[in-house]
């Protein structure tokens, strides 16, 4: 009942309503973003979903596209804006994901939708993580986020896969509000974005 009618429910309405509320920042950083980013405020990318659908997650844009001599881009830490920065730490950036639950593609809370070609790397246990809808926050955000490994984060998506259910959900969102005001996790060490999965590490 909770995770086929009232927790969807749930996601709409919160969703529109966070949307309606978070307007004017919504607004104001499309602005900054647009000017610091030359024109791209969003950045797109497919990503895995629930049953292993492949759909497009929406964030704001917190890198430039500037490239060097050799026409490549250059390494992250050095296309990280301040605005993007300040935006990445305050976890702003996945505000864009709201539209992303109004379409039933995530909920509020779930697993990380993580990159689409991660999807083939996957063991069958690791897999599982995919039969519910991936999430804007979730249980491995909560407990380490980046800083913690690629096994541990596939070890608490499965943990909370198993124990659904509304306190936890509840218990995640008030961990993750806590997160947003006192900022952690946000990078592993050492990195300005999240170390890519190899299906080994």
């Amino acid at each position: 009942m909770y995770t086929t009618v009232i927790k969807p429910f749930f996601d709409f309405f919160s969703a529109l309503t966070l949307l309606l509320i978070a307007s004017p920042i919504f607004l104001l950083l499309v602005i900054l973003l647009y000017i610091k980013n030359e024109g791209k405020p969003f950045f797109t990318q497919t990503r895995g979903g629930k049953n292993n659908k492949i759909f497009n997650v929406i964030k704001f844009k917190t890198m430039n596209d500037k490239k060097g001599a050799n026409g490549e881009l250059l390494p992250d830490h050095l296309r990280l804006t301040k605005v993007g920065s300040f935006v990445r730490n305050k976890s702003l950036d996945e505000l864009p994901q709201l539209l992303n639950v109004l379409k039933g593609e995530m909920s509020l809370v779930g697993p990380r939708p993580f990159m689409s070609e991660y999807l083939e790397l996957y063991t069958d246990h690791q897999k599982r993580r995919h039969e519910v809808k991936p999430g804007i926050t979730g249980w491995a955000q909560v407990n380490g986020r980046n800083s913690i490994s690629w096994q541990q984060k596939f070890e608490l998506d499965i943990w909370y896969v198993d124990r659904q259910c509304f306190s936890l959900d509840f218990k995640i969102l008030f961990l993750t509000l806590l997160k947003i005001v006192n900022p952690t996790d946000v990078n592993q060490i050492g990195e300005a974005t999240t170390v890519k999965f190899n299906g080994k590490n």
